[in-house]
């Protein structure tokens, strides 16, 4: 099955922006298919100049989401979530427009947002994310765009840590265009059985990031690859596999994800070694 690799626009800087359009050019030199925008500063943004750089590089488009404390669709206070709802549908408009599949990301609460909770509290926080995705999830269903939600560990979140918590999510929020992006530094982390959670999402997985249990290159640490390919070909997966990676020198996003130290030589080198190790180890 034909597949498209995409890299992240975390892996060289933050925030995006149409400034930095040039890396579109700069993945697809490196042969990616994909550009994979994340939209910390919708300001930053516009649709008009990603299609540009996009079309003139040859590259297509995928939109991740950035999650911080002022767009946190579970939070007990309902203008907060009103302000993700705006923030969603501002990432869903733009996916639209550049022709995005899907906008992708820990859209259920704030990245770093990690507490105790009695399970009565935790579930009222549930269904807040519910009630505020179906909202999202029938507005990007109007677009034609999915929503793809991506369980983090534990050390990011205190929501959806394991793909079943996700596919939990998933099925209260009851929408066809709502799935699960899975990354595998997370469920390094987080599953007992990678290959096996991969398959519990089934039809579900609707974008798959492809991150080596440092972050660093796929290929260059332990993560079980043979088993995630073999698991994402036995569920028929095939849509993009996108490499993410953080730099030290982004220090804002380096201290959200806890990003002290290089993974790789340079940017380049992770992107390019990864890729390399994807399309020789995964089938066409």
């Amino acid at each position: 099955m034909s597949r498209q690799y995409g890299a992240s626009t975390f892996i060289w800087v933050s925030p995006f922006g149409d400034d930095k359009l040039g890396i579109a050019q700069h993945v697809a030199d490196l042969g990616f298919d994909v550009l994979e925008v994340c939209i910390e500063d919708p300001a930053r943004v516009s649709a008009d100049a990603i299609n540009a750089a996009a079309q003139d590089a040859g590259v297509g488009i995928s939109v991740c989401g950035a999650f911080g404390p002022d767009r946190d669709v579970s939070h007990e206070d309902p203008s907060v979530r009103e302000r993700g709802l705006e923030y969603l549908r501002f990432c869903i408009d733009l996916a639209a427009e550049v022709g995005s599949p899907h906008v992708a990301g820990p859209m259920y609460s704030a990245t770093g947002k990690a507490r105790l909770l009695p399970e009565d509290e935790r579930e009222q926080q549930r269904r807040w994310a519910t009630e505020s995705l179906r909202t999202a999830g029938r507005y990007a269903a109007e677009r034609g765009v999915r929503l793809a939600i991506e369980p983090l560990n534990r050390f990011e979140t205190d929501l959806v840590n394991t793909t079943a918590q996700g596919v939990d999510l998933c099925e209260r929020i009851g929408l066809d265009n709502v799935g699960l992006l899975l990354d595998t530094f997370h469920m390094n982390l987080e599953e007992k059985n990678i290959a096996a959670a991969i398959q519990q999402a089934g039809d579900r997985v609707f974008h798959f990031h492809a991150c080596e249990n440092d972050r660093g290159a796929p290929g260059s640490g332990h993560v079980e690859w043979d088993a995630v390919f073999r698991a994402l070909d036995d569920i028929g997966y095939s849509g993009q596999i996108a490499i993410e990676s953080f730099t030290p020198e982004i220090r804002e996003i380096a201290r959200a994800v806890s990003a002290w130290r290089h993974v790789a030589e340079s940017g380049d080198a992770l992107a390019r070694d990864g890729l390399t190790f994807l399309k020789q180890a995964v089938p066409a």
